[in-house]
């Protein structure tokens, strides 16, 4: 692969991936204007964040055994359609339950960048070269959350919030047409694979019996979910609770996706010296420590908007650099079935994140505890996850070492 085709490549898998996170994070900023317009609250229209959290993660599941069967490129054209014709619905909503509704479509044809972007990854390249391809891949997502929300907030402010998803629209139909004409078909149609249900099942159930994927998975969904509550939470937090305006906002929250960014190139130096596994165990402590802080300051009311910032950008540095590495680890055994992996793993991520963003949502108290409480307990979790698998995959190679020695 030449250089040049490298870098289109990259750039438009980055933008795939983006798509989906793009249609979070720009409409954040235009919670309070929806919420006023639609008669309804920041607590109700923050729904509408949840059903395309719901979306995303049943919609990758349908669109893993598609791409194995068919080829990555049609359904990616489908799904991207439908995106399309989505947010043009959501600028036209009558209601919060239209926009809730309209969302999860928006969702189900948006999630087709997410599983093909992965499954591509897997296709085009080297084993040992996906991490270093998905933190680069992460610097091109990663300009999604920095610049949506400052994009949300001025359209919003200038031309109402219906703009928002005009805008979404045109984005997505460039993405269209980048897919049709600069992205390969990395892997052609399979009539081998079958659309059966029970077919699919049996595949998604040899993929989650492969141990270090269900292990990787799991331990970066949770540790995601934190994010998803994050970005729930945020609106409330930042506009009433430290009554910054839509603009400070769009860029309070663009600071900490720059965090997420800086992470995710910093992995690529900490790959040179350690793998990929150490690296996510280590650097889980850190986020660990980044939310419990955040969850004693909630109690204890003292809590800044400066302090939070801090330590909100401490725990997207370091799930910038798990991300990528636990992503890797996950989709590493798989070939012929990548799809049917990115499907699980996105899904997994998705289906967490939505049930953080809802639990932020129904435990709303106009106190930072949903939101910091929500991000520490699945942290925990996370880590207690990575911990077990590193302290068995070394109890294991212990042992096998021991009865090679006696052997």
């Amino acid at each position: 692969m030449k250089n040049k085709q490298h870098r289109t490549i990259i750039l438009v898998l980055g933008a795939l991936a983006a798509l989906g996170p793009f249609a979070i994070d720009m409409y954040l900023p235009g919670f309070p204007a929806i919420a006023k317009d639609l008669n309804t609250d920041i607590a109700h229209v923050a729904l509408s964040l949840t059903s395309y959290f719901f979306g995303i993660a049943v919609g990758q599941l349908i669109y893993g055994p598609l791409i194995d069967r068919f080829g990555r490129k049609k359904p990616l054209v489908i799904g991207l359609s439908i995106f399309v014709l989505a947010a043009l619905g959501c600028a036209l909503a009558p209601s919060v339950e239209w926009l809730i509704g309209l969302r999860l479509l928006l969702a189900l044809g948006g999630c087709v960048g997410m599983v093909a972007s992965r499954a591509m990854v897997r296709d085009l390249f080297p084993i040992k070269d996906i991490p270093n391809v998905f933190s680069t891949l992460m610097l091109v997502m990663g300009v999604a959350p920095i610049i949506a929300p400052t994009i949300g907030g001025y359209v919003t402010a200038t031309f109402g919030w219906h703009a928002i998803f005009i805008v979404l629209a045109i984005i997505a139909a460039a993405v269209l047409f980048a897919v049709a004409r600069l992205l390969p078909e990395s892997k052609g149609p399979d009539a081998s694979i079958s659309l059966k249900p029970q077919a699919i099942l049996r595949d998604f159930t040899s993929v989650l019996k492969e141990r270090s994927f269900l292990t990787y998975a799991v331990a970066s969904s949770l540790a995601q979910a934190g994010l998803f509550a994050y970005i729930s939470g945020s609106p409330f937090v930042f506009m009433e609770y430290f009554g910054l305006s839509d603009k400070m906002y769009g860029i309070a929250f663009a600071m900490n996706a720059a965090g997420y960014i800086t992470g995710s190139q910093f992995n690529r130096l900490l790959l040179r010296r350690q793998t990929s596994k150490q690296i996510a165990l280590k650097v889980g402590v850190i986020q660990f420590i980044a939310a419990i802080v955040l969850l004693f300051g909630s109690l204890s009311g003292n809590l800044t908007a400066v302090g939070t910032l801090i330590l909100l950008f401490s725990f997207m540095f370091s799930l910038g650099i798990i991300n990528p590495n636990a992503t890797a680890l996950a989709m590493a055994p798989f070939n012929k079935n990548a799809g049917s992996a990115s499907a699980i793993l996105g899904s997994l991520q998705m289906g967490t994140g939505a049930l953080a963003s809802a639990a932020v949502s129904y435990l709303h108290n106009r106190t930072l505890l949903p939101m910091t409480g929500v991000m520490a307990l699945v942290t925990t979790l996370s880590l207690l996850i990575l911990g077990s698998y590193h302290f068995y995959t070394r109890r294991n190679y212990a042992t096998t070492q021991l009865c090679e020695a006696k052997a």
